[in-house]
């Protein structure tokens, strides 16, 4: 993807690449894509199968373990403004690459999960 918001398009219509039971979070006309969090915004906000919250951050080339802190203030927004008493928030982070550093980083936290994408394009000859 050369552009996040091309990923992001995506995502939002695929979350089952991500996990089965996910689906877009859509509440009174309110849709989890660029959801608003204190005024920086999540790329994607979603419910899982448990009805729990699951926050989406997205980079179309390396994730860095940066990111790390930016997720984990989306988590934190989300479980103090919207999640339910013993609701869930968890996170995501889907790049191109993941870095060795946000690998190690995101090793001591259970609630963060990491998701390398890859491209592929297929021709097939048409006859005419």
């Amino acid at each position: 993807f050369a552009y996040e918001k091309d990923l992001q398009n995506f995502l939002a219509k695929n979350l089952q690449a991500i996990e089965p039971s996910l689906k877009l979070f859509e509440d009174e006309g309110i849709r989890g894509i660029e959801f608003p969090v204190g005024g920086r915004f999540i790329d994607i906000l979603a419910i899982d199968g448990n009805d729990d919250w699951v926050v989406i951050e997205l980079k179309v080339s390396k994730g860095y373990d940066r990111v790390v802190g930016q997720l984990l203030r989306y988590m934190a927004w989300i479980k103090k403004h919207h999640a339910e008493p013993g609701q869930k928030v968890r996170g995501v982070i889907v790049a191109r690459d993941i870095s060795e550093d946000l690998l190690l980083a995101c090793s001591e936290l259970p609630g963060i999960q990491l998701f390398e994408y890859h491209l592929s394009v297929s021709l097939n000859k048409v006859s005419g």
